[in-house]
């Protein structure tokens, strides 16, 4: 970039300027030097002319170079927008009890509905919905410890055991008794069938698929959940196993498979995000920390990638590095390049 945004090069910041991105907005400023004015990149003004614009890594170097903000976008905005989110996100991470988005919104300054699609467009969900996610990934956590369930639901922030067991049959897929102990009651039916990428591993609880993977067997599940019972598929799992295996053969096609994944709040938000990726498209690591609400979090959004236990349905192989290199992919750089050629076709 021009003046130095460090992770977004020129040809990328003008490629998200054109598509009006919203996910670079507080990345970097868009110079206009014909008219003297800087805009966010999601600025709903005319595009400039390419030859006069020059990127500004923020709006303080823009103005240092003799521009003003634009009035429409109100490029200065999206700092005090961060600020907000971030101090919102604190506020529900250490708080032990319920924040309503009135009382989010008369700390951070805004009105609530304003707050509510700030918040949303920044993390990706609602405070409501992360405010769920947080609770529950403290009681995953407690259980995770060894705690009883009981003190796992009031130490989460639960008032009510009967709000935790039925948070966590929604997002947990299986008993917070059963996470705890390493998936005991829990009935896991997996299946290793052949695709043209090669060998496929495809495993399920009742609340939809846990494991997709390549080149692996149901040792892989005995170690996630060493007393779940793991039983191969029988003729009664081969819709759900014909979806799996067509989604791989042509992926992008929508099909509504469910899945049944655990991760923390962070990685959620991230597979989130990569299921929000179009067939056919790429993101950078760099785009999915800032499209999640965290921009300094590359390193980290490159580890909930990689921690996707379900490949293709989680597509982590649209994640690629600043500039278009593939990358790694846990199966190997051949499958992923694959199945983006499969995408693009």
């Amino acid at each position: 970039m021009s003046s130095g945004s460090g992770l977004v090069a020129d040809s990328t910041a003008w490629t998200a300027v054109l598509a009006r991105d919203r996910r670079f907005d507080g990345r970097f400023v868009t110079g206009v030097h014909s008219t003297g004015i800087y805009c966010r990149p999601s600025c709903p003004a005319r595009h400039p002319k390419r030859e006069n614009v020059r990127f500004y890594a923020s709006a303080d170097e823009a103005e240092a170079a003799g521009l003003r903000a634009c009035k429409r976008c109100s490029p200065r905005q999206v700092a005090r927008d961060e600020a907000a989110v971030a101090h919102a996100l604190a506020l529900l991470r250490d708080s032990e009890g319920s924040i309503s988005l009135a009382q989010l919104a008369e700390q951070t300054g805004y009105s609530a509905t304003h707050f509510q699609r700030v918040f949303k467009r920044a993390v990706g969900m609602s405070p409501a919905a992360y405010m769920r996610t947080v609770r529950l990934e403290r009681a995953r956590t407690a259980l995770s410890g060894g705690a009883r369930v009981t003190e796992a639901v009031y130490a989460s922030g639960y008032g009510a055991a009967s709000r935790f067991y039925e948070a966590s049959e929604r997002k947990l897929g299986m008993e917070p008794s059963a996470w705890r102990k390493g998936g005991a009651g829990v009935t896991i039916h997996w299946a290793v069938v052949p695709t043209t990428l090669g060998q496929m591993l495809v495993a399920a609880t009742g609340k939809g698929i846990c494991r997709l993977s390549f080149g692996e067997g149901p040792e892989v599940l005995a170690k996630r959940f060493p007393r779940a019972e793991l039983v191969q598929a029988d003729e009664s799992f081969s819709e759900l196993i014909a979806d799996v295996v067509a989604s791989v053969e042509r992926p992008g096609e929508s099909r509504a498979i469910p899945l049944d994944v655990q991760g923390t709040a962070f990685q959620e938000a991230v597979w989130q995000e990569l299921q929000r990726i179009p067939a056919g498209e790429t993101r950078s690591y760099a785009q999915i920390a800032a499209a999640v609400g965290k921009p300094g979090a590359v390193r980290a959004a490159g580890s909930a990638n990689g921690a996707n236990n379900v490949a293709v349905l989680i597509p982590c192989h649209r994640v690629v590095r600043t500039g278009g290199a593939l990358g790694g992919y846990a199966y190997g750089v051949d499958l992923k390049r694959e199945l983006l050629r499969r995408e693009r076709k």
